[in-house]
């Protein structure tokens, strides 16, 4: 299974939840560092599209493990809130097209 870890302990503002994303999951130079823009590069993960490191198999899913969640909920828990809501929307968006969920997400 393929895991993407993020350290919520340098987690401490939206600037560096973007620039560690861009780092883990392997975006794209022309990443645009908002959630818009984090929900394209995470929503086509079985495709090869070159938005991300990662591509998944046909019923695989990429785990997003927040490590220090307590942390960063402390610090920023809009974040939290925000990564909830996103997984969520991608993986509706996969079950809208009968696929299997491409994310789950872990808070550690």
């Amino acid at each position: 299974m393929a895991t993407a870890r993020l350290n919520g302990e340098l987690i401490t503002d939206w600037d560096s939840f973007h620039s560690q994303c861009a780092s883990v999951f392997g975006f794209p130079d022309f990443y645009g560092n908002n959630m818009n823009a984090w929900v394209d590069c995470l929503s086509y993960l079985r495709d090869d599209d070159g938005m991300s490191k990662f591509v998944l198999k046909e019923n695989e899913a990429l785990t997003i493990e927040v490590q220090h969640s307590d942390k960063l909920r402390a610090a920023a828990p809009d974040i939290i809130e925000e990564l909830q809501f996103c997984v969520a929307m991608i993986n509706d968006r996969c079950e809208d097209y009968e696929e299997a969920a491409t994310l789950k997400l872990a808070l550690l």
